[in-house]
């Protein structure tokens, strides 16, 4: 049940603008020292004497640097992650920064493809 504060809240959010609302999750992961990134799920311990060599099957293509072509690799994050100019320019300016999380490892290799066509230093984690 809600209470009328939090009701008061909810409203309040309901008015903001999609770059407000971006503004709003940033200044809470950084205030409160969390992340808004969906939870990866950790594998547990393998069993004893289980080879622990299973091939990886998600990635995530890490931007480590935009190089010399600053402007090319904002195109291409904007084209990867349909964000906004404002929104993959901070994240290209903001690197290293997760461009793409739990990509399979054919799309993976596509993005990082792209973003290194376009300048960029990628990493597949």
């Amino acid at each position: 049940m809600a209470t009328e504060k939090t009701t008061q809240i909810l409203d309040a959010i309901k008015e903001l603008t999609i770059i407000e609302l971006a503004d709003l999750v940033k200044a809470v992961e950084e205030e409160f020292g969390v992340s808004a990134a969906a939870p990866v799920a950790v594998a547990g311990a393998a069993a004893a004497g289980a080879p622990a060599a299973e091939e990886k099957t998600e990635f995530d293509v890490v931007l480590k640097s935009f190089g010399a072509k600053k402007l090319d690799v904002i195109k291409a994050v904007r084209e990867i992650t349909g964000l906004g100019l404002k929104e993959a320019k901070d994240l290209v300016e903001g690197a290293p920064k997760n461009v793409k999380e739990g990509a399979s490892k054919e799309d993976a290799e596509e993005i990082k493809k792209k973003l290194e066509e376009a300048g960029a230093e990628v990493e597949l984690k």
